[in-house]
């Protein structure tokens, strides 16, 4: 069953949350980046991150997804508490439930570009038609030419690597999901299509956090913002 399976609100769920890093390299020093993190994104809610570079943004989205482990508080989601859960739990909620948008295309060299959209899919257990015909038409509607489909998409242009990456990101439809600046870089055809995609994953309930900084974007699909320079650690003077 799927830890999905019910219906959650929120579904995604921040309380009370740290991150301090240690620099081993200099004599083990700790560097406080954020606590008290808090945070609710309700189903079909898309909550905008927003604050200065350096602020903790994507600090917060790689908590949330599990690539940093928080050393304090409760990051939920499905229910999952990614601050403290085993990495064969964190595995399978990304399978089933947390989809992560990137700014960058990390794949293995040499697998054809609709392999790459349909790997979700796949890893679910989507008979391979199905979860080939899914990623063959994100790949038009995202305007990747069919002549580059066989083709690894680590030989794209970094345009092209970007929608790939986002078609990706959207061939599951996940309960939450996380983007990393998915207009950035785009031409208007193609950011128009993401702004839909966007929508209409809103539309069907998935939970979304992301980063921004296209202003106009934001606006449009998010539903509200959260300012993370309030999350930043006060020091003693």
């Amino acid at each position: 069953m799927s830890i999905f399976a019910e219906k959650k609100s929120p579904v995604i769920a921040l309380s009370g949350v740290g991150k301090s890093f240690v620099l081993h390299n200099q004599g083990g020093a700790v560097i406080p980046v954020m606590e008290g993190a808090a945070l609710e994104v309700l189903p079909g809610e898309c909550v905008a991150l927003t604050g200065a570079s350096g602020a903790g943004k994507s600090t917060l989205m790689r908590m949330i997804y599990g690539n940093y482990r928080a050393n304090q508080g409760h990051i939920l989601v499905g229910g999952v508490d990614v601050a403290r859960a085993e990495p064969r739990e964190i595995i399978r909620l990304r399978r089933e439930g947390l989809g992560y948008v990137s700014q960058f295309l990390r794949v293995v060299p040499r697998v054809p570009t609709l392999d790459v959209v349909a790997e979700p899919l796949l890893a679910l257990g989507v008979a391979e038609d199905r979860a080939r015909a899914r990623a063959a038409a994100l790949l038009a509607r995202l305007n990747i030419p069919e002549r580059l489909w066989s083709l690894s998409p680590t030989t794209f242009s970094g345009g092209e690597q970007q929608r790939v990456n986002i078609a990706r990101g959207f061939a599951h439809e996940y309960p939450a999901l996380l983007l990393d600046e998915p207009t950035a870089s785009l031409d208007p055809v193609n950011r128009a299509v993401v702004l839909e995609l966007i929508e209409a994953a809103k539309a069907r309930g998935t939970a979304i956090v992301g980063i921004f900084h296209d202003a106009e974007a934001r606006d449009r699909v998010c539903d509200r913002a959260v300012d993370v320079a309030a999350f930043t650690p006060q020091v003693a003077a």
